[in-house]
């Protein structure tokens, strides 16, 4: 496996602006690599999506097409260095991902090392197995709930902790994500605002500054920190035990 992947939990951190917590990261990850194929179908507004990321983008000094301006997808895709799938509605991008026919073809580039990946929130989800552990509304359809299974195990941006002052009488994260864990047996990653994962080859490492909580079945949550090295995750086997996968 020769993975190159960065994922996001989200885009902005409260106090900074687009994409800047991770910029850094972002510039580490490009490495000197100039063209970013963007694939901004989670959102309605694909030009002025694009526009926004080519915008937060340019201090690194990079070329950002988006995917949806293309006359043939998968061509673009087969010749594209860098993917980026930004965040929005995870069942919009899988439903608009699927469609095009793009989930083996990115698949298969990125195993090979061919293809880096970046993805923010919904684009983080189309790494998993699945985008089972979104947090958005299915305001469409998708054929299948199977994403690109860049790693074997969940994971759930935007990740909340429970505010012990709420009077909020519904279901907080963790319990959603118990009930989950209820029906799949499969780890899921809560990753809070500002953290990201950084995957090259069979090393997975949390960076940022807010950590992330791991579910597992049966058992507590277990915390983690930027710096923390999760590779272990890498090592299970991507499940699709779901009926609605």
């Amino acid at each position: 496996m020769k993975h190159d992947l960065l994922l996001l939990s989200n885009s902005q951190v409260h106090g900074h602006g687009y994409l800047e917590h991770a910029m850094d990261a972002l510039r580490e990850f490009l490495h000197g690599r100039r063209r970013v194929l963007f694939a901004p179908f989670a959102l309605r507004d694909h030009d002025g999506y694009t526009a926004r990321i080519a915008e937060a983008l340019a201090p690194l000094g990079v070329d950002v097409r988006g995917l949806h301006a293309a006359a043939d997808p998968l061509a673009a895709v087969r010749a594209a260095e860098v993917l980026y799938v930004g965040g929005g509605n995870s069942f919009r991008l899988l439903k608009a991902l699927r469609e095009r026919g793009l989930m083996e073809t990115v698949r298969e580039r990125v195993e090979a090392g061919e293809l880096a990946y970046v993805g923010s929130s919904a684009g983080t989800n189309m790494a998993c197995p699945t985008l089972r552990t979104t947090n958005d509304m299915p305001i469409v359809q998708p054929d299948a709930f199977e994403a690109f299974g860049l790693v074997p195990f969940q994971i759930n941006p935007h990740f909340q902790d429970a505010d012990p002052l709420s009077t909020h009488m519904g279901e907080t994260r963790a319990q959603r994500l118990a009930q989950f864990l209820e029906e799949n047996d499969v780890p899921v990653l809560g990753m809070r605002e500002g953290a990201w994962l950084r995957r090259r080859g069979d090393r997975l490492e949390l960076r940022g500054e807010t950590g992330a909580l791991l579910f597992l079945r049966g058992e507590e949550p277990r915390p983690f920190s930027g710096g923390d090295d999760l590779s272990f995750l890498l090592a299970l086997p991507a499940r699709f035990d779901s009926p609605m996968a």
